[in-house]
């Protein structure tokens, strides 16, 4: 399946059919089998080549469109417990609005682009202007990580959305 203009085309033996898609995806994985790779308390039970093995499900092409990878660790019996909780879903949704409109508001001239994660690298140019220090963290970033293209453009742009979420009108470290 390819994403071409907004459009998902399903490529089979004797036809091609494309429907419209604008989707955002959210995906879960263990680091390993059985769960515990990167538990600080709890002992993996997987061999290397078992962990590898697991990892490899996913190809290398897909992982690297996924925006965003974070781990989540296991949170400890207090933290789970406790009456202070973090930001309340309400807040956040009023944050993802916000963020939203000041998007919306940025692309209402261009057509097809409604979020961060669709601007070209001209868009980029206009809308994600770096600072010295944030584009010598971004150089170290790419060097050190040997980050493709694909990668650094949509580092870009998740700063842009955090910005925006931020309600901040530039990208600051």
């Amino acid at each position: 399946i390819n994403k071409i203009s907004g459009l998902m085309a399903n490529a089979r033996a004797k036809a091609t059919l494309s429907f419209p898609a604008r989707f955002t995806l959210i995906a879960a994985m263990n680091p390993c089998p059985c769960g515990n790779a990167t538990d600080p308390e709890k002992l993996c039970a997987c061999s290397p080549s078992n962990i590898i093995r697991y990892q490899r499900k996913i190809s290398g092409p897909i992982l690297d469109r996924i925006d965003i990878h974070i781990e989540v660790p296991r949170l400890k019996f207090d933290k789970l417990s406790s009456e202070k909780m973090g930001e309340s879903s309400v807040l956040i949704r009023e944050r993802v609005i916000a963020a939203r409109e000041r998007q919306q508001a940025r692309f209402k001239n261009m057509d097809g682009v409604i979020a961060n994660s669709e601007m070209s690298s001209q868009q980029m140019k206009e809308h994600c202007k770096l600072g010295e220090k944030e584009l010598e963290l971004l150089r170290k970033a790419v060097n050190q990580l040997q980050l493709s293209a694909r990668a650094y453009h949509r580092i870009i742009k998740i700063a842009r959305t955090i910005s925006d979420l931020a309600g901040a009108e530039s990208i600051e470290l």
